[in-house]
């Protein structure tokens, strides 16, 4: 039996989901094509291709490239607000993991739950 094919609610609901074309992004940030695609070839977003080629974006990647555009405004250069970008994404998920760490270590009846 091939795989559920998902809604289209379900793709508009899915941070992840491409649904951005470049030249939509550009102007939902208020910036350039160059902008995104200089993002991109310092790593900090990988747009998914289209059968066509085009790049296509996710709100995920338009929240990190909003980021990016804050602190290159900033007078940032654009590899180094990249890496900031990254190094910030890493701390936030270190902090939750912690998080998550202290309460099981609080909570020893929740680990046997599980």
């Amino acid at each position: 039996m091939p795989p559920e094919k998902p809604s289209v609610v379900d793709s508009l609901d899915d941070d992840d989901y491409p649904a951005y074309t470049m030249g939509r992004a550009a102007a939902m940030l208020g910036t350039t094509p160059a902008f995104l695609r200089a993002i991109g070839e310092a790593r900090l977003i990988t747009p998914l291709r289209s059968e066509g080629g085009h790049r296509r974006y996710s709100r995920y990647q338009l929240r990190l490239a909003a980021r990016a555009r804050e602190l290159v405004d900033q007078g940032t250069p654009v590899e180094a607000a990249c890496r900031i970008i990254v190094l910030e994404d890493q701390l936030e998920e270190a902090l939750r993991l912690n998080e998550e760490m202290r309460s099981r270590a609080q909570d020893p009846a929740a680990d046997k739950s599980s």
